[in-house]
């Protein structure tokens, strides 16, 4: 672990939108969270049918730091892209970028996306999380 920060894929939000993840685990173990803007856009651009689910994402959001993509990110990222030994989607490898740049661990419920492609980035799968 990155000290106590983590970077939350889309997916996980969307699971914590929908009770199933476990949210005092989750603070237990992280006390500082970021969010991408490329995150922000994939979670608001879902249809939520049920309103509770859209306050508890608009709360969330309020209360979590939202990452803007800088020139150091997207350098890193198109790094990532050339990876010759295993390919990374493009907000895949800006998301991965992004915790390198913060120093935060990345949680997500695809863990196997992200790995080999960078040791000094953490990447946390969410399955303890989970209720």
């Amino acid at each position: 672990m990155n000290g106590n920060k983590s970077i939350l894929d889309s997916n996980l939000i969307m699971f914590l939108s929908k009770g199933k993840i476990d949210l005092a685990k989750l603070r237990l173990k992280y006390s500082k969270f970021y969010v991408l803007i490329i995150t922000y856009m994939e979670v608001y651009a879902y249809e939520f049918t049920v309103q509770a689910e859209k306050d508890l994402i608009d709360a969330f959001f309020g209360s979590v730091e939202i990452i803007e993509i800088n020139r150091e990110i997207a350098d890193q990222a198109i790094i990532y892209r050339k990876n010759k030994s295993k390919k990374i989607k493009l907000p895949d490898a800006i998301i991965l970028a992004s915790a390198k740049y913060v120093s935060a661990d990345l949680l997500t419920d695809d863990w196997d996306d992200f790995q080999n492609i960078d040791s000094t980035v953490t990447v946390e799968d969410i399955e303890d999380l989970k209720i």
